[in-house]
């Protein structure tokens, strides 16, 4: 029977496909005793189970290997292929069949753990990194030693819309993006980094739909509709033609959007803005000079770390930074430091608990922490300078005493490489992300000591209202049109503007096409968001004039009301501008 369910909007598109329901669950592992003569046989299980697991693997390191560029996926495959072909591995195997007379499922499942925990304890950081791969091989041997369907989302071979309870970031970016056609979530709000990666590789999706999870099962007929919110399951066929002959005409607005590409975003009385993308891999910057980026507005360089293996070391993270300069050819590119944290966290630090992440040990805070892991970024930053535009951008200072710290930090790592006879731009701006209500209230006095600001809205919105941005309970409540919020915003750019210095904003605020005309008004310098935005927001742009603009802005900052300001902002715009919109 037909359902439709109401979540929030992450990411714009339609798909009509059928469901991947995605339970990564640990599979219950038999234990039971076996005879010495049945050794030989358990072990002949295990090689088939390997020679599978092996197979697949090679599959999926062919299918990664005609990516251009940095290919982290590949690596990853690489070093698991490596650990089923170790030799010691199949000795300890052996070994503790022989010893304990228990079936090969419970064997591999107790050494597998055996090795996990020594690694864990260790001193070395890199042998600590690799818990989370002998996790993943043995997982994928024991699902074939179980006669059990593989539940990775990296090996998803036909198109599929994915609903799962919650993604992690590092599931994310690993999944099989050109078979994953939509996404639909019980978790999650519009900013979560789960939502924004959605954005990122153009997937439709929706989420904060509580229980859609224990409401599908694989194969069942699913519509996602991103662009309104909504998903149907099991939907008739009246509806599929519906939404069939609007996913057609979106496409055929999206197509002509992309005309734009080549033409400034440049107001009618002759302002110009910047417009330009917020990126999470290298090899997103072909999508965002498609779509006419005038450069990278934030490269979230976390996603890096987030990827299985952990910490990357400094030459791969310095073949990201230098790929994605040379792939912008002369064009601007803000590399924002680690954000790790909240959300985003590492294995290292994992152990790490925090009854609140969020305004815990997060970002700069743990960069200023671990200083061995922040030096070798900015290090690696400096060696990629040589190769285009570079602009470095510190996530989530609170106020002038944190960013003299990092500050002194950034001269330490300039002169380990003036020790090491790398060359570097040594005239790099360097700015700040303004996130943190202490950081907007004391814009005035950071804007002497930066070259820019970026306002990053997602966690600006959060702390200002108190309202956790990734919570499907109240998402409801996080309204970038609070007067509250449009205030700081106010405040933050005319400290900037006072001080000489551009203000440009990354936050999901900047690519929404109803905060166009407020943010323009606002004297906003630079829009940064997903590379699928940037034709809307520069189609606004293009038709109004500054002053039209301003005249509007000062008009919603009278208004008492979120709701108030909501409903005018949508009157205006729908009533100057054809906006597609999907049948209800």
């Amino acid at each position: 029977m037909m359902q439709t369910l109401k979540g929030i909007s992450a990411s714009p598109g339609i798909i009509i496909g059928k469901v991947f329901l995605y339970r990564d669950d640990t599979p219950l592992i038999p234990k039971y005793d076996i005879t010495k003569g049945a050794i030989k046989e358990e072990l002949s299980r295990f090689h088939d189970a390997v020679n599978k697991a092996l197979e697949e693997l090679e599959e999926l390191q062919a299918r990664f290997s005609v990516k251009k560029g940095l290919n982290p996926e590949e690596q990853i495959l690489q070093s698991h292929i490596l650990m089923l072909k170790d030799p010691q591995f199949f000795e300890e195997i052996k070994k503790n069949l022989e010893e304990n007379l228990i079936n090969i499922e419970w064997i591999l499942f107790q050494v597998s753990r055996t090795i996990i925990g020594k690694l864990d304890n260790s001193e070395d950081k890199y042998l600590k990194e690799r818990t989370i791969d002998i996790h993943d091989v043995s997982k994928r041997v024991l699902n074939h030693l179980l006669y059990r369907d593989r539940l990775s989302l990296s090996d998803i071979s036909e198109e599929v819309v994915l609903v799962t309870h919650n993604l992690l970031p590092s599931d994310a970016l690993v999944m099989n993006k050109r078979m994953i056609k939509g996404i639909a979530m019980d978790a999650g709000g519009k900013t979560s980094h789960t939502a924004i990666l959605a954005r990122s590789f153009e997937i439709p999706a929706v989420v904060g739909l509580s229980n859609i999870s224990r409401l599908v099962k694989t194969g069942d007929e699913i519509i996602i509709d991103g662009n309104a919110g909504i998903v149907i399951l099991n939907p008739d066929a009246s509806t599929k033609e519906e939404y069939i002959a609007t996913w057609k005409e979106w496409q055929r607005r999206e197509v002509s959007l992309l005309t734009l590409n080549e033409l400034p975003a440049e107001t009618r009385d002759g302002k110009l803005i910047q417009l330009q993308a917020n990126i999470e891999v290298p090899e997103e910057t072909d999508s965002a000079l498609s779509h006419g980026a005038d450069g990278i507005g934030l490269y979230r360089s976390e996603f890096l770390f987030l990827l299985p293996g952990g910490i990357s070391s400094e030459d791969v993270q310095f073949q990201a930074y230098s790929s994605v300069l040379k792939s912008m050819n002369g064009k601007p590119v803000t590399i924002r430091t680690l954000d790790l944290g909240g959300d985003k966290t590492l294995p290292e630090i994992e152990d790490h608990k925090e009854k609140n992440p969020i305004l815990g040990w997060r970002a700069i805070r743990f960069c200023l922490s671990r200083k061995d892991i922040f030096l070798q970024q900015l290090r690696a930053l400096l060696r990629a300078s040589v190769y285009g535009d570079l602009r470095i951008m510190f996530p989530m200072i609170s106020g002038v005493e944190e960013l003299e710290k990092v500050m002194a930090l950034f001269d330490e790592a300039k002169r380990d490489c003036r020790k090491r006879g790398i060359n570097f731009d040594e005239n790099i701006p360097v700015g700040i992300m303004i996130e943190i209500p202490s950081a907007a209230m004391t814009a005035d006095i950071l804007a002497r000591k930066v070259q820019f600001f970026s306002i990053g809205t997602n966690d600006l919105i959060q702390y200002t209202i108190a309202v956790d941005r990734g919570n499907e309970k109240i998402a409801y409540l996080y309204e970038p049109f609070h007067p509250g919020v449009l205030r700081l915003l106010k405040q933050i750019i005319d400290s900037a503007h006072a001080a000489g210095i551009p203000v440009g904003m990354c936050g999901e605020m900047a690519g929404d096409p109803l905060a166009t005309i407020i943010l323009l008004g606002l004297g906003l310098d630079n829009f940064s968001m997903s590379s699928f935005g940037i034709p809307q927001v520069k189609q606004i742009i293009r038709s109004v004039s500054l002053s039209e603009a301003e005249e509007v802005t000062d008009t919603v900052m009278e208004m008492s009301s979120f709701e108030e300001i909501d409903s005018f902002i949508k009157g205006w715009v729908h009533e100057r501008f054809d906006f597609f919109s999907s049948p209800k």
